[in-house]
């Protein structure tokens, strides 16, 4: 694949964008760019103050950018349901729908509001509910493309269907872990589903290497003060900055020449890091196709949301 950076996205004028998590990290580096070449950039975050704090940002360096602010808990069913209902209202189509907000924490176990282990929760269950109920919605645009955004760590993941929530045995690592991986099911079960149905909408999936957004202040409040600074040297040393970081989902995004079902991320040795987005592939717990039969029922019951 030929270097790529986001002076390469096509123009957006005309477009929609929904980014889940766009108040900061890769999130908020992807609305700015998205907003730069013209798309309309809806920031979907829990926090609308950080939310309309963070379009104030992307304004300073664009000025011209249409920006939207709308709140959007992932961990709370009713919050997606409310968002999913009002931005349709607002928006007869919507071209994209970037997965990006994710939640690491590495305390004790927590739970969101509906009960679901957090991790599984934001991160999956949450956008599954949310993919769900904008799809009609995509449907109606002319190339639409839903981007979900998995992690190196979803390789190291197994995931047990008969105990979704981690409630046999909890560490926060593998519980994040798992989340991803269910994430990559997730992805490629709708790539499926949507082909089956001649869909016109577009499931891809990226991952944004070691991106220094990966681990926030916010994920190590539990630990010890050597922990949290080692933790940051580390990131210091091997992790891509977010700009770079947010090249594969930006890439999945907007490049025309993006399949339905591909994943894409950085270039770079094992993929930590990259000036570049490449094609990669997903683990091999994420690619069967029964384990994504039996996920997408599971969440189908859990977050009463049905499609496809």
């Amino acid at each position: 694949m030929a270097a790529w950076n986001a002076r390469d996205i096509p123009d957006q004028h005309g477009r929609v964008a929904v980014v889940t998590g766009a108040n900061s990290g890769l999130g908020l580096v992807t609305a700015t760019a998205l907003a730069r070449r013209g798309a309309k950039a809806v920031l979907a975050v829990r926090d609308t103050a950080a939310g309309e704090r963070a379009a104030d940002a992307i304004r300073a360096t664009v000025p011209e950018a249409d920006l939207e602010v709308r709140e959007l808990d992932l961990a709370s069913l009713a919050s997606v349901r409310t968002f999913g209902t009002e931005l349709a209202a607002a928006h007869p189509a919507i071209d994209l729908l970037i997965n990006n907000a994710g939640v690491l924490d590495l305390g004790p176990a927590r739970t969101t509001a509906d009960g679901f282990e957090l991790h599984m929760g934001t991160n999956m269950l949450g956008h599954f509910a949310l993919t769900g109920l904008l799809l009609d919605t995509l449907g109606r645009a002319g190339a639409p493309r839903v981007i979900n955004i998995s992690s190196l760590t979803h390789r190291n993941a197994r995931l047990d269907l008969d105990d979704l929530m981690s409630q046999r045995t909890y560490r926060a690592n593998r519980a994040y872990d798992r989340s991803k991986l269910a994430s990559t099911v997730f992805g490629l079960e709708l790539d499926r589903r949507l082909r089956d149905a001649g869909s016109p909408v577009l499931s891809v999936l990226a991952h944004p290497g070691m991106s220094r957004s990966n681990l926030n202040p916010r994920a190590l409040r539990d630990r010890g003060r050597f922990q949290r600074l080692a933790a940051r040297a580390v990131l210091r040393i091997l992790q891509a900055p977010g700009e770079q970081g947010a090249l594969p989902q930006l890439y999945a995004a907007t490049a025309p020449d993006v399949r339905g079902g591909q994943f894409l991320g950085p270039s770079g040795h094992r993929e930590m890091r990259g000036r570049d987005v490449r094609t990669v592939r997903p683990g091999a717990g994420a690619t069967d196709a029964g384990t994504g039969r039996r996920l997408w029922t599971q969440a189908e019951k859990l977050t009463g949301v049905t499609y496809l």
